[in-house]
């Protein structure tokens, strides 16, 4: 069996990060290991949490992975909470990436044009050169021009997301999707470009009114999970874009839904059906 490590924070209560990545990576039938940069009670959309920092055990963790010889063949990152975890993170790459190692970043800074709380300029710049090395990238557009130090907007067409995607590869990546990409009222998908084989591709599904938190995770552990399964990256981020669209539908349906995330537990079984299609 195939095995992924994904490097983010976990909260106790609240269906995101490492709460979400474990069971969708293990749904699609790959180990899903982890690698905690920190420990809270509840994410940070509660009123009240409380934060562990733990980019001191990431070291240790990693000296033990070594000694047993434990290999990866993805390393997937998610929130990461500080400059000093990214500085952590960026090293146990270069110990446990190899040749046959895929590394999916999801550089998470910030949506609808805002940075995410505590983060700054500095975390922008040093996330700008965390992803260099990538194989994929799946910013939103607010990350995508954050990064890039553009201005944010809502107005765009297909050649302004050519433009971000192909100055988004030059940063390092070998591989970017910007997700939440519309250009019609009722559809949303992704965009994407392989700068391995200069080639543009996208796919858009239906767009359902609402805010739904976590679906950037859920996204993003079915791509890294369905890819180490033995999709394409072009086939992963179809899958991943349905995925979360049955997700946020299970969660519409549901009249006790909780606002700290989505459903996506009742919509496991759509997920296993097309992985094992």
């Amino acid at each position: 069996m195939k095995r992924v490590i994904t490097v983010q924070d976990i909260s106790c209560v609240g269906k995101c990060s490492l709460s979400v990545a474990l069971p969708v990576i293990s749904a699609l039938g790959v180990e899903a290991a982890a690698l905690p940069t920190a420990l809270l009670s509840t994410h940070t959309a509660f009123r009240e949490f409380t934060y562990k920092e733990l980019t001191q055990e990431i070291d240790p963790i990693s000296r033990v992975f070594r000694r047993l010889k434990i290999g990866f063949d993805a390393i997937y990152t998610g929130y990461l909470g500080s400059i000093e975890q990214m500085d952590a993170i960026e090293q146990f790459v270069e110990q446990f990436k190899t040749d046959e190692t895929a590394l999916i970043i999801d550089p998470v800074l910030g949506d609808h044009g805002r940075l995410y709380k505590g983060f700054s300029s500095a975390t922008v710049e040093r996330m700008a050169k965390f992803i260099n090395g990538a194989d994929l990238i799946v910013p939103n557009l607010t990350e995508a021009a954050f990064m890039l130090g553009i201005p944010f907007t809502y107005d765009y067409d297909e050649e302004y997301i050519k433009d971000i995607l192909k100055r988004l590869c030059a940063l390092g990546a070998k591989r970017a999707a910007l997700t939440g990409i519309s250009f019609e009222p009722k559809k949303i998908g992704f965009y994407y470009y392989d700068s391995v084989s200069d080639e543009f591709s996208s796919y858009f599904n239906e767009k359902l009114m609402g805010t739904y938190l976590g679906t950037g995770d859920i996204f993003a552990s079915t791509v890294t999970g369905s890819y180490i399964k033995g999709l394409s990256y072009f086939e992963a981020l179809k899958l991943a874009t349905d995925f979360s669209l049955e997700c946020i539908k299970k969660t519409a349906l549901d009249p006790d839904a909780r606002e700290y995330g989505v459903n996506f537990e009742e919509a496991l079984p759509m997920l296993v059906r097309r992985i094992n299609k």
